[in-house]
């Protein structure tokens, strides 16, 4: 239940800003907790909100030297197996796509 936690400190994140009527939070495909499962956890704790997800795609960049979005081949709560689309590597190095941020918060 993780994504209670997360979900917990983007609200408290927001709420800093004062009387929160929508965010918008972005998150990685290669993030540890699927966007889906954000956001409802999100709409379960603050139901009042109005709350936007957008997903970014994930970037990694292999040792054939290929650099761009993986082959996900799973994706499950709190673990992604991902590899090289040209040469199969499995799980090569991640530059981008793990994060989730809170990147906008509307107030009253």
């Amino acid at each position: 239940m993780h994504e209670q936690a997360i979900a917990k400190d983007i609200i408290d994140e927001a709420s800093r800003h004062g009387a929160v009527e929508a965010i918008t939070v972005e998150v990685g495909d290669l993030a540890h907790l699927p966007a889906d499962e954000l956001k409802e956890a999100l709409r379960s704790l603050v139901p009042g909100w109005r709350v936007v997800i957008r997903e970014k795609r994930g970037r990694v960049a292999c040792e054939c030297g290929y650099e761009g979005e993986p082959e996900i081949l799973e994706k499950g709560h709190d673990s992604t197996v991902f590899r090289c689309p040209e040469c199969q590597a499995v799980m090569p190095r991640i530059v981008g796509g793990d994060e989730i941020v809170l990147v906008e918060v509307e107030v009253a």
